[in-house]
């Protein structure tokens, strides 16, 4: 134990030895980084690093309201079905070379093969056409509604802007260069997978003239040199803050949140935005591929129960049974009657009449992820008192994203089941949402196969007014909970704590980026 101990602490010291100075800022992040495509995975902390470095399009303000980033100007034709984009002067991309149209084609085509929203898009684009190194066209062959929405969505999977030569890597493939037009640069070369990545400030980023509001208007960058250090241990995470060997900390559980809430050095950050937990189960492998077999899972399962156990908390977290999450426009409870009650005598009953054969589950859990490692353990429990034998099976954050994109059968490592968080910017329609694409091999881990719910999002796409948008997305959102595309688990919101001496925007955009940011 002694030589445990002593190793630990060589390694931290290790982690935090880097350069420093006034404008260096340390931050642990909610995880280690392993996968460094954002477009190839859809983890989010690939896609706060994509943050870091590439830049967008369009940009989504405090108000969720979709704005011009990269791009200067756009017009659409009369019939709704060519849209002109015309890039702003002077982006560049961090080899030197100039942001051309083509490089955003390519990007975009990428993007679209990965994303939900933009597999959607992709059918409905008859060509994209370059007219100059700054402009380009997308031509429709019908109306897409939802375009600036699609090309601008903020999360997962962002649709961020690469070289040409990058950007025409299969997106089944992960690129292996590393250069954006973004307000940092990644240091590749100090990067030391399981101790820290490096941003240094990209001297040559033109910031547009608007003010900050969310992830777009002016990326300011007040700092020099931002390092993401891991520190796999909790305790380790907050004693480092404390004593000033860290400057921030992304994601702080509700157990350290007094000890930092007491200390006049230290400040909280409350994320605006909320998250939502959600059951994720594989339609391809016995016994989830039966839908019987899903809806008495769906029926075992109690909000409060992984609410409690996850965020401990009642300030920061809020039973919900709105799959677009509460408080938005398409907020709805339709179709929930019942569920998400914990109501294990019922799905007992809906168990035995499935046919279940007793398959074991495979419940794949992160062990390093303080805001959902304990998904895990309380939907085992739930589902072993409804009847279902489980398997639970611990890995860290990183490895279970590379094991969840296997379709193989569990034997050889494939998996039943696991539970996650989306950020309410990923989830506010129904055909934004990941997980509720049900295209068959094109969709996300878990890959349901219904045309009845594919109907329903090109519905969606069509739908011209507000109140048809709401019909549709409550018809969306009873038809998922009869096939169980998902399970809503409840919503909480991120808490983050930083250094007295760091500076941060006053109102805190839905994901962790680094301009607006500054150190005393």
């Amino acid at each position: 134990m002694r030589r445990f101990v002593l190793a630990a602490a060589v390694s931290v010291a290790a982690a935090l030895s880097s350069v420093a100075s006034a404008q260096t800022l340390k931050v642990v992040m909610h995880s280690d980084v392993k996968v460094l495509d954002p477009i190839w995975s859809g983890a989010y902390i690939t896609r706060n690093h994509g943050y870091m470095l590439y830049d967008t399009l369009f940009a989504m303000d405090e108000k969720f309201q979709v704005k011009p980033q990269m791009v200067d100007s756009f017009t659409t034709s009369d019939d709704g079905l060519t849209w002109t984009f015309k890039l702003r002067d002077g982006l560049e991309w961090h080899d030197g070379q100039p942001v051309t149209a083509e490089d955003c084609v390519a990007s975009l085509k990428r993007w679209s093969a990965r994303d939900a929203m933009g597999q959607k898009l992709a059918q409905s684009i008859l060509e994209y056409k370059v007219v100059d190194p700054k402009t380009f066209q997308i031509v429709l062959k019908e109306k897409f509604g939802q375009l600036i929405n699609a090309i601008g969505k903020p999360s997962v999977v962002v649709p961020f802007m690469m070289p040409k030569r990058i950007a025409e890597t299969d997106p089944f493939k992960q690129i292996d260069e590393y250069v954006g037009s973004g307000p940092f640069v990644f240091r590749k070369e100090e990067w030391k997978p399981g101790e820290r990545l490096v941003y240094t400030k990209f001297a040559k980023y033109k910031p547009r003239a608007e003010p900050m509001s969310g992830l777009s208007g002016g990326k300011v960058v007040g700092l020099d040199r931002v390092e993401w250090v891991w520190l796999p241990d909790a305790e380790t995470q907050v004693n480092a803050l404390l004593k000033g060997e860290i400057d921030m900390l992304e994601s702080v559980s509700s157990d350290h949140l007094p000890l930092l809430e007491k200390n006049k050095d230290i400040r909280i950050i409350k994320n605006t935005t909320s998250n939502q937990y959600v059951f994720r189960m594989n339609w391809l492998l016995p016994p989830f591929n039966n839908v019987k077999v899903r809806q008495a899972a769906a029926m075992a399962l109690n909000q409060i129960d992984f609410l409690q156990a996850n965020i401990g908390d009642s300030r920061f977290y809020r039973t919900c049974k709105a799959m677009f999450t509460c408080g938005t426009p398409l907020a709805t409870d339709a179709g929930m009657e019942g569920l998400v009650e914990g109501n294990t005598a019922k799905a007992k009953e809906m168990l035995a009449a499935s046919g279940y054969d007793g398959t074991p589950v495979t419940l794949l859990y992160p062990t390093d992820l303080g805001v959902i490692k304990q998904l895990g353990p309380v939907a085992k429990a739930a589902l072993e008192k409804a009847g279902f034998k489980v398997d639970l099976q611990p890995l860290d954050w990183q490895s279970m994203i590379v094991r969840l994109q296997k379709k193989v059968p569990v034997s050889e490592g494939g998996w039943n089941a696991f539970s996650t968080s989306w950020s309410q910017v990923d989830i506010l329609d129904p055909l934004m949402t990941p997980f509720l694409a049900a295209n068959c091999d094109k969709a996300r881990a878990g890959w349901p196969c219904d045309e009845g719910m594919e109907k329903l999002r090109d519905k969606y796409v069509k739908a011209a007014t507000d109140a048809e948008k709401k019909a549709v997305a409550e018809e969306a959102q009873r038809y998922a909970l009869q096939i169980v595309t998902h399970v809503p688990l409840g919503e909480w919101f991120g808490v983050g704590a930083v250094r007295a001496n760091v500076s941060t925007m006053a109102v805190p955009p839905p994901i962790t980026v680094f301009w607006g940011v500054s150190k005393k």
